[in-house]
């Protein structure tokens, strides 16, 4: 019983940490190298594929999606997409794909001559299922050095925490005062009740040997 209460709050701690570092923004310092437009096949991973551009026919099949490539300092590879996050899940209200994608081309740059930019976006990158984190800004860097504190986050996570000790010490509180209690009494009932049926059985089995004795 043990294992299996802790195997459910590692299960739970990892569907937390998963959706928060999924959900918040993050902010990458890159070179962005190209940017481009691609036909896409919706398949199994169509659920980290965010829904069509506002004011476009809503499709689950296909459809195109910009992309912005880039390049860490360390010359590490990201491809990022640019999808509109609507009036839907991440609340980021993103409405200008176009406009972010004219940008992002307007701040490309070579190797030789490189522009650092902060890119900020949400999500994974991952090779194997082609899925892409989403691009929700892109502005110029002061550098590759530049240092980001993500307020927000911090924000968010501290109130989540806040929320979270709040409810956990208010259900502690009601399971000592209502439900431990309760789960006492039935075992103090069970024990009783063992105790009883053991010595039934003590004076059933005196009244068989006395009764064997008299044969």
């Amino acid at each position: 019983m043990v294992y299996l209460k802790w195997a459910f709050r590692v299960v739970l701690l990892t569907l937390v940490v998963g959706f928060f570092h999924y959900t918040l923004p993050q902010h990458d310092i890159a070179r962005v190298t190209d940017t481009y437009e691609k036909r896409i096949d919706f398949g199994e991973n169509s659920i980290f594929w965010a829904a069509s551009d506002s004011g476009n026919a809503t499709t689950t099949v296909n459809r195109d999606v910009f992309f912005i490539q880039a390049k860490y300092p360390n010359d590490r590879v990201m491809v990022y997409r640019n999808e509109d996050t609507g009036w839907g899940w991440p609340p980021y209200f993103k409405f200008d794909t176009s406009n972010l994608q004219a940008e992002a081309a307007d701040l490309k740059s070579s190797a030789d001559a490189p522009q650092w930019v902060v890119i900020k976006h949400y999500g994974w990158r991952n090779e194997f299922l082609s899925i892409f984190p989403n691009a929700v800004s892109v502005r110029a860097a002061t550098g590759p050095d530049e240092r980001i504190i993500p307020w927000l986050n911090i924000v968010i996570l501290t109130l989540f925490a806040a929320v979270f000790w709040a409810i956990y010490v208010r259900w502690r509180r009601f399971r000592q005062a209502r439900i431990d209690p309760v789960l006492e009494d039935i075992g103090e009932g069970y024990d009783a009740a063992s105790d009883a049926l053991a010595d039934r059985r003590g004076r059933v089995g005196r009244w068989l040997d006395s009764w064997r004795s008299k044969k």
